[in-house]
């Protein structure tokens, strides 16, 4: 079996535990939505068994070579019983940036394709992955069918951890550099208070950041998070001498290990470090 990022390769451990380990094609610290596939990615994409993928909306490098496949391909998106999003208007605060400094991925309306951050989508996934594997490995369908209940049952405790932990910061204000944490905003009952959302290899002028600066002056003490690996130039001009506390969160899981755990390290991970930084406001 072969994902094309970490998420989904966390969740497939899951199921696969104790039968196989899956692989994923992109490598740490790649973006899905700016990644160049390179020979041996193609080959890799053409001689999987099973491929998963969130789908257009997330790889945009994929879709070419994925027609090209004889063997089953999933794209995770168009999954029935999914909970899905799609972003708003105002999901983007326009009125912090230009729009050609927005993620084109992002548009209102568009499908949030981060969606493996939502436990309850986590299970739709290993489901589904689950009922593939038994399809192609009958012999080990009662050992899917158990790492599947298994996986069930231990995000249940995570999903009570998790509001046990973020209970106390809901209402406390934050930041992000790129909306990509919704899935997990909803289901915990947070919400950030603005998005940065400036394409890295962009520099803003300086009216845009005198106006970033102004919404971070009225939210008070506050944390602004940006996502590994490298933490945005514009972090350290945007919060000079403000109350402000600079963190990171990973949504993609790149420190995680692909074992039948993993998924939990994710999403636990993420919980701590949002409710690390914002408990100390």
């Amino acid at each position: 079996m072969l994902t094309s990022i970490k998420p989904l390769q966390l969740i497939a451990a899951a199921v696969q535990d104790g039968v196989g380990s899956p692989e994923v094609l992109l490598p740490p610290g790649a973006s899905p939505h700016h990644y160049a596939l390179r020979p041996s990615d193609v080959r890799r994409v053409g001689d999987a068994d099973l491929l998963y993928w969130i789908g257009p909306d997330m790889e945009a490098f994929l879709p070419k070579v994925v027609k090209t496949r004889s063997k089953p391909t999933v794209a995770v998106q168009d999954l029935a019983g999914l909970k899905l999003r799609h972003f708003t208007a105002d999901s983007q605060s326009h009125e912090e940036a230009d729009p050609d400094e927005h993620d084109h991925d992002h548009r209102p309306g568009s499908l949030d394709s981060h969606l493996w951050l939502s436990t309850f989508n986590a299970r739709v996934i290993a489901a589904r992955m689950a009922a593939d594997l038994t399809k192609a490995d009958p012999a080990n369908a009662p050992r899917y069918a158990g790492n599947l209940q298994a996986f069930d049952g231990r995000l249940d405790a995570l999903d009570a951890r998790l509001k046990t932990r973020l209970a106390g910061i809901a209402g406390k204000p934050f930041f992000v550099f790129h909306e990509g944490f919704d899935y997990f905003e909803d289901e915990f009952g947070i919400k950030h208070a603005g998005v940065f959302s400036v394409a890295a290899e962009v520099q803003p002028g300086a009216q845009h950041v005198a106006a970033m600066r102004a919404r971070l002056q009225e939210a008070g003490k506050s944390c602004v998070f940006s996502e590994p690996p490298a933490r945005p130039r514009l972090a350290e001009t945007l919060t000079a001498g403000l109350p402000v506390r600079l963190a990171e969160l990973d949504g993609l899981g790149g420190f995680a290990d692909a074992t039948s755990q993993g998924y939990e390290q994710l999403m636990e991970k993420l919980g701590n470090d949002l409710a690390g930084c914002l408990e100390q406001l």
